[in-house]
């Protein structure tokens, strides 16, 4: 009898760019995680309290091997530090590791198995769990028809939220068209504000779209957990990472994190040393505002 094909049978050539996505949404010890697979690729869905969720996007194009049999899209849990433990045996510093990913396995694991030697290789199973309902709807909705967004240097954005920590607080984050600015907002025993102008720091914040004041606050947890574990590989690079605010004041939290080695050699390379868009992973962050009597906004 012939063996049934799995519903997924993928190879990755740099582990490491996989641990760096799935850690970047990674804010406490014990997560779990809920992963979606398709024609189109994989989705990792991770969520705490209805007011904080996060989607890892690995397209198809990031795998050197993408062979999808699947009907629908199965959907499966897992401990999402168990997933990263489990991938992080298979990277080696200074080198692109290759790891064969397959679901499911005899029991419905997702099996892993590095591909880097002939002689040897090293196997790994993770148990999965039937996946809990996700608690709210994550579909984010414009704020109007003209976008309330800005984008921001990655070490910049992480750092503004990190100065503005103060024990159980909120931030406040203010858009506003004249003058085109940025304006977080920490209040504790004192306040402290931190204003990002467009035209005065371009280097800082490279695109800016508001044609009204916008007032929303954020649980300082939830905030902060949007950039704590930005990679240092899109530190270093300089990124930028792209924050929109939708309706009824929904906070989405946008970072590119590339997933293969820079190298003008590569295929996916240009000349110039600029990555495709295929060789990076898409990370969003939705963050739900905290309801206030006082809140300024023109909805």
């Amino acid at each position: 009898m012939e063996e049934e094909a799995p519903d997924l049978l993928c190879q990755l050539e740099n582990v490491q760019g996989l641990v760096d996505a799935l850690s970047a949404v990674r804010w406490k010890r014990h997560q779990d995680a809920v992963v979606e697979l398709s024609e189109h690729g994989i989705v990792l869905i991770v969520e705490e309290s209805g007011c904080l969720q996060a989607k890892v996007y690995l397209k198809r194009e990031l795998f050197v091997r993408y062979e999808y049999n699947a009907q629908g899209r199965p959907r499966f849990g897992v401990s999402l530090g168990l997933f990263i433990d489990c991938l992080n045996t298979y990277s080696v510093p200074g080198q692109s590791s290759s790891i064969q990913i397959q679901y499911p396995g005899p029991d419905m694991q997702v099996l892993l198995k590095s591909l880097d030697s002939q002689d040897a290789s090293i196997c790994a199973q993770l148990r999965t769990r039937i996946p809990e309902t996700f608690a709210w709807d994550y579909n984010f909705e414009p704020a109007g028809t003209n976008p309330l967004t800005f984008t921001v240097k990655s070490a910049a954005l992480r750092e503004a939220i990190e100065d503005l920590e103060w024990p159980g607080s909120s931030i406040q984050i203010i858009l506003q068209p004249d003058p085109p600015s940025v304006i977080l907002r920490g209040e504790g025993h004192g306040d402290l504000q931190i204003d990002l102008l467009y035209h005065a720091h371009t280097d800082l914040l490279a695109a800016f779209q508001c044609d009204h004041r916008v007032s929303f606050k954020y649980k300082y947890k939830f905030l902060r957990a949007t950039t704590s574990n930005i990679p240092g590989s899109v530190i270093k690079e300089n990124r930028g990472s792209k924050v929109t605010i939708g309706r009824g004041g929904m906070l989405k939290v946008q970072h590119l994190i590339p997933i293969s080695k820079m190298s003008v050699s590569h295929p996916y390379v240009d000349s110039v040393g600029y990555q495709q868009p295929g060789r990076i992973a898409y990370i969003e962050f939705f963050v739900k505002p905290e309801l206030s009597e006082d809140s300024t906004n023109d909805y």
